[in-house]
């Protein structure tokens, strides 16, 4: 659920303005600014924009955050400078969710802030992502098991990386190795950058720097056409590993 409406009413209060004012201010009719402000209606994505270009937050800041007079933005470093991000809306004027397939992973990592490759990829919505830039990714490879390859995972757009948060997954978009899905074992070092972690064990944890970092989509849900297996029934061996496992614990609590 976004704050927008919170947000916007807050905001306004704060800079002292009438909903009139800031209607025109806007561009827009007094009305719209009651109905956004009451959680009637959302407004359209560069209008939102053009909120919080306005009272100088991200766009994140202005849905995510709760902001009060108790909020402070998070300091800002340069990996969180202004980067160009393409995007494509459709006709009402929302945006659209761009698919990234495998065949065109290639070739995302020099077209990923052309708008006119960015408009060539398939591109669909779904009702509940209203607000924020999704993009959705097709997974290729093994190593995050149980997710198959060609599942495709649906991320929303990272503007501050400082808001990465440890033990979730993300897309992150490099240079060296381009798209790549994985899951962050701390928080973003601006002097180091991030440490990707595979669900799959076979693979090693590596580290990721912060020049060679283009984009970060943190992962929000995916489609599959591979249904889960059962849970696999407990064999005598694992049985007898987890035995032993708790009777070294149980030792261990007696001589403390």
């Amino acid at each position: 659920m976004s704050n927008i409406a919170s947000n916007l009413k807050y905001l306004r209060r704060k800079k002292g303005h009438t909903q009139q004012q800031f209607a025109d201010l806007m561009e827009i009719k007094r009305s719209l600014v009651g109905a956004y402000e009451e959680d009637r209606a959302e407004p359209k994505y560069e209008l939102l924009k053009k909120f919080a270009s306005y009272y100088e937050l991200t766009m994140d800041e202005l849905v995510n955050e709760k902001i009060d007079d108790k909020w402070k933005p998070t300091p800002k470093g340069d990996s969180s400078s202004v980067r160009v991000l393409s995007i494509t809306v459709n006709e009402d004027d929302r945006e659209n969710i761009e698919l990234v397939p495998v065949k065109a992973s290639a070739g995302y990592l020099n077209g990923y802030a052309d708008p006119d490759y960015i408009s060539e990829l398939p591109k669909f919505r779904l009702p509940f992502f209203k607000q924020g830039t999704y993009r959705a990714f097709e997974l290729k490879g093994d190593s995050m098991l149980p997710l198959q390859p060609g599942t495709v995972v649906i991320c929303e757009y990272v503007e501050d990386w400082f808001d990465v948060k440890p033990n979730q997954t993300y897309v992150i978009i490099s240079k060296s190795d381009g798209i790549v899905y994985k899951r962050i074992a701390h928080k973003f070092k601006e002097e180091k950058g991030l440490k990707l972690l595979s669900d799959n064990k076979v693979y090693e944890p590596y580290w990721v720097e912060t020049p060679d970092i283009l984009e970060i989509w943190k992962a929000k849900a995916f489609i599959s056409t591979e249904f889960p297996e059962p849970t696999a029934e407990p064999s005598l061996e694992t049985l007898t590993t987890m035995m032993a496992q708790m009777q070294k614990t149980i030792s261990g609590m007696k001589t403390e």
